[in-house]
């Protein structure tokens, strides 16, 4: 059976009496304020009005802020049919309260577990999966190739080749990371990447979740690590009053060789005056030999309110999201990377090794102020930019965090 013919058998089988849904209107709200993100809303509904003329799609675009504190209310109130969101630990309260539907059906009927394989662990809970994620950029360290290549350093793959590098940057009079830990989110990639390469992507996740004390020796473990960074000065100086892109420039005119950071930072690296052969791409370094490489890749993705009305268009939407193809379509005004590996690949070259990188990771956090609640993230973040500054201060940092947890996870 194809595609669209099991879709539309799936759908008839709803509309004859297994939801309450009324064929023919589908109600969508998402966030999609931005003006890239608009366009890519508005090409992706035309091409499925397109090829479901008899299912006329009713938006409501909200704004980001706005959103978040509106979705709740929604879900419980007046369900529309489809709602962008969030994987991952985002995505557990909703699942968690009984305010999404699973979409497991969804999946089997398109055999997606193969195409959107890097993301099962971040749309999956208690072995159904809740959504489709369509979109998601890579994480990792964009370095001066020509900087490397004068001081001999091969791009480094393990934690002691990072080590020996960030020394023979130092030496040379270089510093080997550039941040900007002014709006704190920064510092969030920087303990995320850590404690996966540390601890595993189940440990990390357990973390966000509240259920691992910060105190935890593993969790030292990982600041253990982040000091062998820091107390050598291997961080420009200052960091804590500057912005992200504030600390580009010390990479754009050498001072810096290195930037862990997500993919929007090429543009303003090019913008600043680099050439795009002088920009590497490397995955953050293996820390404890044998653990399976996650990654950080916040994911986008779609998901149907388990209060719905039409629950059977919401499917036929949910699966043609799904589809090589409009993962490509919509990724490409994006500037993103789609979830199905079986998407064309972009000819940029970032974007490139962003996308087997990705269609080929263990799995996939979402970044730390996604995969924490909002009171955690703030504290934790904050804690991560005292430890940057002071890293001798760990333990009551650390301290100071499991106090949160212990608040905020009640």
């Amino acid at each position: 059976m194809n595609f669209w013919k099991s879709m539309t058998a799936l759908a008839c089988g709803y509309a004859l009496g297994l939801t309450g849904a009324h064929a023919g209107e589908l109600v969508l709200n998402s966030d999609q304020s931005d003006p890239t993100p608009k366009k890519a809303m508005e090409a992706l509904l035309k091409d499925f009005q397109a090829k479901h003329p008899d299912i006329k799609v009713k938006w409501n675009n909200f704004d980001h802020e706005g959103y978040k504190g509106a979705i709740r209310n929604f879900l419980t109130a007046d369900a529309p049919d489809v709602v962008s969101w969030y994987s991952g630990n985002r995505m557990a309260p909703f699942v968690k309260a009984g305010l999404f539907d699973d979409v497991t059906d969804v999946w089997k009927a398109n055999n997606l577990d193969g195409q959107l394989k890097s993301a099962i662990k971040s749309m999956e809970i208690d072995g159904k999966k809740w959504g489709i994620p369509y979109s998601y950029y890579q994480w990792g360290i964009y370095y001066r190739k020509d900087i490397f290549e004068k001081q001999g350093i091969q791009p480094p793959k393990t934690w002691a080749e990072l080590l020996a590098a960030c020394e023979k940057l130092k030496k040379a009079g270089i510093t080997p990371f550039t941040i900007g830990t002014k709006a704190l989110w920064p510092t969030g990639g920087w303990f995320d990447y850590l404690d996966l390469r540390v601890n595993g992507f189940e440990f990390h996740m357990d973390l966000t979740a509240g259920k691992i004390e910060y105190t935890d020796p593993r969790v030292k473990a990982v600041f253990a690590k982040w000091a062998e960074l820091v107390k050598p000065g291997y961080f420009i100086e200052n960091h804590a009053g500057l912005d992200w892109q504030d600390a580009v420039p010390q990479m754009v005119q050498g001072k810096a060789a290195m930037y862990l950071m997500g993919n929007f930072a090429v543009a303003p690296m090019k913008d600043g005056g680099l050439k795009e052969d002088q920009i590497g791409f490397l995955r953050f370094p293996e820390i404890t030999p044998g653990l399976p490489l996650a990654e950080e890749a916040p994911t986008e993705s779609f998901h149907i309110p388990a209060k719905a009305k039409n629950k059977a268009d919401a499917r036929v939407f949910l699966a043609y999201l799904a589809q090589p193809e409009t993962q490509t379509m919509m990724n490409d005004i994006l500037g993103q990377l789609p979830v199905n590996n079986q998407s064309k690949k972009s000819d940029d070259p970032f974007l490139k090794a962003g996308f087997e990188l990705l269609s080929n990771a263990y799995g996939l956090a979402q970044f730390y102020d996604r995969d924490a609640p909002a009171d955690m993230a703030k504290a934790g973040m904050e804690g991560f930019q005292e430890f940057m500054v002071k890293p001798d201060k760990v333990d009551q940092i650390l301290d100071r965090l499991e106090k949160t947890r212990k608040r905020v996870y009640k």
